[in-house]
């Protein structure tokens, strides 16, 4: 049960800001990129990698100018936990989603909500209220995002903007939001 709450953790982290590769030919890659101004968080995502692929090497590696993080691991594992494929386009063509498994489950879906919010999410003050945003272009993950956050318990709206010649999907939460932030040990310090 741990083992598979890390993976839907891993998974929200890869849907958001993960890129799977083959760059050898043997194995598959998953590097997901990290801002530098959260070292806390990029510590985490390389220790819930170490402990789903417990006998595979994580690396962190700093970008030019100390601006980000890349964590890397290889695996062929990956193929079989993470929902979309090598070699078929990007995670937009591919209109990913969140695995039906992670949706079934309260305590999956907040792991995995945890890992979009800390890669595609938002929390910002607006006239006192506290706020939180997943920002997307792929409206079948923001859909999911949605649908997993009222199935916990809260009442996000549901928004589309045209944002550089491409749509981009909001789901706010903005009742609530401090609830929503501590029952997801939601943080990006």
């Amino acid at each position: 049960m741990q083992r598979k709450r890390k993976w839907a953790y891993i998974i929200g982290v890869a849907l958001g800001d993960g890129n799977l590769s083959n760059p050898n030919g043997r194995a598959v890659r998953l590097r997901i990129t990290c801002d530098a101004r959260y070292p806390q968080v990029a510590n985490e995502i390389a220790e819930a990698l170490k402990k789903v692929l417990p006998t595979n090497a994580v690396s962190i590696v700093r970008g030019p100018k100390d601006t980000y993080f890349n964590i890397s691991v290889y695996s062929n594992k990956l193929t079989e936990w993470i929902p979309w494929k090598v070699g078929r386009g990007s995670k937009i063509d591919q209109n990913i989603r969140v695995p039906n498994w992670i949706r079934e489950s309260q305590s999956f879906t907040r792991a995995c909500l945890r890992g979009l919010l800390q890669t595609d999410g938002s929390i910002y003050v607006d006239r006192g209220y506290t706020m939180l945003n997943f920002c997307n272009v792929v409206k079948p993950l923001a859909l999911d995002v949605h649908t997993m956050l009222k199935a916990i318990g809260f009442q996000p709206t549901f928004t589309q903007t045209l944002d550089r010649k491409r749509i981009k999907y909001t789901v706010r939460v903005a009742k609530d939001c401090n609830r929503l932030v501590k029952d997801l040990h939601f943080y990006k310090a």
